[in-house]
C-alpha cells in the first residue's frame, strides 16, 4: 500500500466504496485496495501498469463514486483540475496525498481556508489529508474548457501547456520542405509539430503517438486533417502501423523530476525500428543530453544541423536494424 495512505487508513480513514483513485504512478502501490477500484490515469505507461494488476483503469472518468483518492501530480494547475474533479464526482470524502516537493503543503494551505480538514498526516517527506466532498465548491478550480496557446488548445499539465515549446520551434524550422510521405510524429503532445508537418509538401500520412491522453485529445482538437491518425501509446513499444519515410521528434527526458536519458535514447531505438531502410529522423534534444551515441548506434548518417545554447537538432538517416 502506498505509505501515506496506509498510514491514513491505519488512523482511521474509512474508505467506501466505489471509490475512484486519481493519478497514481507506479510509486503508487495500491494492491490493499479492492481490484474493483476506478484507477484514473491518462498517462499510457502507467495506465497499462494498473490495468495489469486488476484495477478498472481508464484514461478520465465522469462515473459518480463515493470517495476519491487523488495523488498529486507536479503541476499546479493540474492538481488544483483534480481536486476540483474528485469533489465534482464523490459523494463522500476526497483524500489528498502528495509529497512536499509537489506543493502539498501550499495546496492544503488553500483547501483549508474553504473547508475542516481532517488529519493531516506526515510521512515519507509529504502529507496526506481528507476532507467532506459535499461540504465546498471547487468549481472555480477546473480549469477552461478551451485553454489556447498561439491558437492551439491545450490544459493544465500537459507538456508546454502554456506556450509554444522553443525546442519544438527550433525543430519545426529545420525541417526540410518536403520531409517525406508517411511521417510520424512521436511524442506528438497537443500537436504544434504535427501542424507544421502537413503544412509541408508531399505530405500523405502523419502518425501522431503520444502517451498522455489529454495531450492526445488537444491534439485532435488542433488537427482537423484527414492524412493525421491519432495514437495513445508508449513510444517504446508501438508499431507503425507501415514503414516510415520520416520520423520527427522532440522526446520527453523525465518522467519525474530527474532526468532520465534513456527514454529519449527509447525514443530513437523506436524511431529506427519504424522507418524504411532509407528513412529519416529529425530530432531535437537539450544540448546537455548524451544522446549521440545512441543515435550513432540506431543509424549510419548523424548530423547536427541545427541548435544554439540550450539545443540541438539532429538529422540522422538510414537506420540499422
Amino acid at each position: 500500500m502506498s505509505s501515506r495512505l496506509e498510514l491514513a487508513l491505519a488512523s482511521g480513514l474509512d474508505l467506501t466504496a466505489p471509490v475512484s483513485v486519481l493519478g497514481p504512478t507506479p510509486d503508487h502501490d495500491l494492491s490493499a485496495l479492492p481490484s474493483d477500484t476506478e484507477v484514473v490515469q491518462p498517462y499510457r505507461p502507467w495506465h497499462d501498469h494498473f490495468a495489469a494488476r486488476g484495477f478498472r483503469t481508464m484514461a478520465r472518468s465522469d462515473a459518480p463514486c463515493s470517495d476519491a483518492v487523488v495523488f498529486l501530480p507536479r503541476a499546479k494547475a493540474l492538481a488544483r483540475a483534480m481536486v476540483a474533479e474528485a469533489c465534482r464526482r464523490a459523494s463522500g470524502q476526497v483524500v489528498v496525498d502528495g509529497a512536499k516537493t509537489e506543493g502539498i503543503d501550499s495546496l492544503l494551505k488553500d483547501i483549508r481556508k474553504r473547508v475542516v480538514v481532517e488529519g493531516p498526516l506526515s510521512k515519507a517527506h509529504g502529507k496526506i489529508f481528507w476532507f467532506r466532498a459535499d461540504a465546498v465548491d471547487f468549481s472555480d478550480w477546473t480549469p477552461p474548457g478551451d485553454q489556447r496557446v498561439a491558437g492551439f488548445r491545450t490544459a493544465p499539465g500537459v507538456f508546454s501547456a502554456d506556450g509554444v515549446d522553443p525546442a519544438s520551434a527550433l525543430l519545426l524550422a529545420a525541417l526540410p520542405k518536403k520531409p517525406g510521405k508517411v511521417i510520424a510524429d512521436l511524442g506528438a503532445g497537443w500537436g504544434y509539430l504535427s501542424a507544421g508537418i502537413l503544412a509541408r509538401e508531399g505530405v500523405r500520412a502523419l502518425h501522431l503517438v503520444e502517451a498522455d491522453h489529454v495531450a492526445l485529445d488537444c491534439a485532435r482538437a488542433n488537427i482537423d486533417d484527414p492524412r493525421a491518425s491519432f495514437h495513445w501509446a508508449d513510444v517504446l513499444s508501438w508499431q507503425a502501423p507501415e514503414r516510415l519515410d520520416c520520423v520527427v521528434m522532440n522526446p520527453p527526458f523525465h518522467t519525474g523530476r530527474a532526468a532520465e536519458p534513456s527514454l529519449g535514447q527509447g525514443f530513437i531505438a523506436a524511431a529506427a525500428r519504424n522507418l524504411t531502410g532509407s528513412g529519416q529522423l529529425w530530432m531535437v534534444a537539450n544540448r546537455h543530453l548524451p544522446y549521440e551515441a545512441a543515435l550513432n548506434e540506431r543509424f549510419q548518417q548523424v548530423d547536427e544541423v541545427a541548435g544554439d545554447n540550450r539545443f540541438k537538432v539532429f538529422h540522422a538517416s538510414r537506420p540499422q536494424r
